[in-house]
């Protein structure tokens, strides 16, 4: 064995253990996403039906409106990147009723405003992955990202290192949110 536990030969071969021009971040919390761990099997294992019952800090709820809340991503795309989430478990867009509708739309526009003051975000993506097929991590729950942009905000490192680098806690950007929001 080398010194770095691998094979003499291993190591040797392709540099295992040796020092490079490389930093290395490790983000190993995001491995229960790329294995889908706690992804919900059924619809009693659904998150966005739990998050309500859960204490704000806890389920990083940022507000709760009558018939929609807004929750930050556990895994955003960017720092703030908000869903809004109808209570109600449905899957698909076609299915809301009209008030359901309407304060989805009221609570993306406050989201976006909330956002703006917070962080000067300069533009936003604002969408929803109806079915898996179409990329929906959780389909059976309708569920609509708020993501602010910013210049240069895609880099390498999510294309090309697989890693988002985000400047604060999601507590500490839950925080942020929802006092800006009430305010």
């Amino acid at each position: 064995m080398s010194d770095g536990g691998q094979p003499a030969e291993l190591s040797e071969q392709v540099g295992v253990g040796q020092p490079d021009a490389f930093q290395r971040l490790w983000t190993p919390h995001r491995m229960a996403y790329i294995k889908g761990e706690g992804k919900p099997v059924g619809d009693a294992d659904c998150p966005f039906c739990k998050i309500p019952s859960m204490a704000d800090v806890d389920g990083l709820l940022v507000a709760r409106g009558r018939l929609v809340y807004v929750v930050l991503n556990l895994y955003p795309y960017n720092s703030g990147h908000l869903m809004v989430c109808p209570y109600r478990h449905v899957a698909d867009y076609a299915e809301l009723d009209d008030a359901e509708v309407a304060e989805l739309a009221r609570f993306t526009q406050q989201a976006m405003t909330t956002i703006r003051s917070i962080s000067n975000a300069q533009g936003f993506n604002i969408g929803m992955n109806q079915g898996g097929i179409a990329g929906a991590g959780i389909a059976a729950h309708l569920h609509q990202h708020v993501v602010p942009r910013w210049g240069g905000d895609t880099n390498f490192m999510p294309v090309v290192g697989h890693t988002r680098v985000l400047p604060q806690l999601l507590a500490q950007t839950r925080e942020l949110l929802a006092t800006a929001w009430q305010g």
